[in-house]
């Protein structure tokens, strides 16, 4: 019976303190709180919901409570450095203290372990380069009228609604001063993202956010409302991302502040539906018709598109819409299903996607097999914290990578996972104003545009270590893996790259494409 004993004790205790306060009512607090405890454990006894309860009355309660501090406990106690579960306590502590400013160098050797597989390096040159500047940039949309100069490290799409008021003006803060994009997510563009003033990619999602009409349509004129904005410098369809592809989202209602019903164009109060998928094209090559009419109704500004890669089919088909059409994107951000700042069901945050390096892999490579490489921008996104992050991204085909995560952690995110919550502990993932409030806006500012400064100088220095002068000469065969105790691979040699037009000319020995390419369409995103 000593599952009992607790629910026995307390009436014990209640009757004996019971008696001692008949005494002395100095007392009489103690029994009530044995009195409590006892109710409690009759109810947990006479309930039928959790047998836990009917089982171990009392002492239920202690099972739950150390079971909700357990990610807290394993966080802070159990996990090593060096555990990714999804950021290791070495990545975060990298982006704190670059975000503060405070010294980054470690003593006494890598904690990494250099023989294990999968273990990565850059190999250095006996003849370093210097390099003046780490404000490292690339032209985006050199044939639109409004070309965009970019920065190679920017912030990646998080919504207002998704990070709070108080996040999204740090972050916007940050921007502006470091001279870098701040994506808007598809939640749309808030007078938080408008304040500070920084430069801002507008993302345009399923939902059509600030951008729609009462039915949830795409408004040509709403758009060019905002398009037209100064301070908007590209437009990003979002086809999927890589926390949830082929998922839709809702913002309960509860959630649907009046700040984020007029920012996104929705009733205040009722259910926010983001489609899974987009009701303006269905097919490749409409999907390039409306990358060209988005193009004209905002000026000339540069227009591309974002999703996660899944079926290889519907890429190809992208890409063979490209080739026939020459209706061509000024860039494509391929986001990995590494995740994000986005909520998702266990499946698909788990399960659903290509991981980041082989999507942009395959993106890259259909595009050099095309020629069409040299006429469209590439970035990418998924779990990118430092500088060796950026360096091994753009050697295997991105020109410029995104984080989100990241700079979440240089607002002051500890990773408590409670995004989905609205009880975010530091302010930054929720919509309570009593906890966003707290976020010093002036100060996480000022650690945004540390980290993004002292991140391009980190790969500036790694950059000078190998004697290049540009992260654009990064190649596959400069990111050097350990595939076993004894056998090391460049990128380049344990992957296969194609060349310039090998596409054109015939379908090449690599198996997805072998698979795929002759079974996809120009004109829908369905296998002939």
């Amino acid at each position: 019976m000593s599952r009992y004993a607790a629910y026995i004790a307390s009436i014990v205790l209640t009757v004996l303190f019971a008696f001692i306060a008949f005494v002395d009512p100095d007392w009489t607090w103690l029994a009530v709180v044995f009195a409590v405890l006892a109710l409690l454990g009759t109810w947990d006894v006479l309930q039928h919901k959790s047998t836990l309860r009917r089982n171990y009355p009392i002492l239920a309660y202690f099972r739950y409570g150390l079971e909700s501090i357990g990610p807290e406990m394993r966080q802070y106690f159990i996990e090593s450095d060096t555990a990714e579960v999804p950021f290791s306590r070495q990545q975060r502590a990298l982006v704190y203290q670059r975000s503060k400013a405070v010294n980054d160098t470690r003593p006494f050797g890598t904690q990494q372990d250099v023989y294990g597989v999968d273990y990565e390096w850059i190999n250095h040159s006996l003849v370093p380069t210097e390099i003046a500047s780490h404000d490292f940039r690339l032209i985006i949309g050199d044939l639109s009228q409004q070309p965009y100069s970019a920065s190679v490290f920017n912030i990646s799409a998080m919504s207002f609604g998704a990070l709070s008021a108080s996040a999204i003006h740090a972050l916007n803060e940050g921007a502006k001063r470091g001279n870098f994009y701040h994506d808007t997510g598809e939640g749309s563009i808030s007078p938080y993202h408008r304040g500070p003033g920084g430069d801002l990619v507008w993302e345009i999602g399923s939902g059509y956010f600030g951008c729609r009409d009462a039915q949830g349509r795409f408004d040509p004129s709403r758009f060019t409302d905002n398009a037209l904005l100064p301070q908007v410098r590209m437009i990003e369809i979002k086809l999927s991302q890589g926390a949830k592809p082929g998922h839709g989202g809702v913002l309960p209602g509860a959630k649907v502040s009046a700040e984020i019903a007029a920012t996104r164009g929705v009733p205040e109060g009722v259910d926010c539906v983001s489609p899974s998928r987009h009701s303006e094209f269905s097919t490749p090559i409409e999907l390039l018709e409306f990358v060209e009419r988005l193009r004209s109704l905002s000026g000339g500004k540069p227009v591309g598109f974002k999703l996660a890669i899944g079926h290889p089919w519907e890429w190809f088909g992208i890409a063979k819409a490209m080739r026939q059409t020459g209706m061509l994107p000024d860039f494509i951000v391929v986001d990995g299903a590494e995740g994000g700042t986005g909520a998702a069901p266990a499946e698909f945050i788990d399960h659903v996607g290509v991981p980041m390096h082989e999507s942009l892999m395959l993106v890259h490579n259909t595009l050099v097999g095309l020629d069409l490489r040299g006429s469209i921008r590439v970035g990418a996104a998924g779990k990118i914290v430092s500088a060796f992050d950026i360096a091994r991204t753009m050697a295997m085909g991105a020109d410029w990578c995104n984080a989100a995560r990241g700079f979440m952690f240089a607002l002051g995110c500890i990773q408590s996972q409670s995004c989905h919550t609205d009880r975010c502990p530091t302010g930054i993932a929720t919509q309570d104003p009593k906890r966003w409030r707290s976020l010093d806006i002036p100060d996480k500012a000022t650690r945004v545009f540390q980290f993004h400064q002292n991140t391009l100088r980190g790969l500036r220095d790694l950059l000078c270590a190998a004697g290049l002068e540009h992260p654009e000469q990064i190649g596959p065969e400069h990111v050097l893996r350990r595939v076993s105790q004894v056998e090391v691979r460049s990128l380049g040699a344990l992957y296969r790259f194609l060349q310039p037009g090998e596409l054109v000319a015939g379908i090449p020995e690599h198996a997805v494409f072998k698979s795929f390419w002759d079974r996809s369409r120009s004109d829908s995103f369905a296998m002939k």
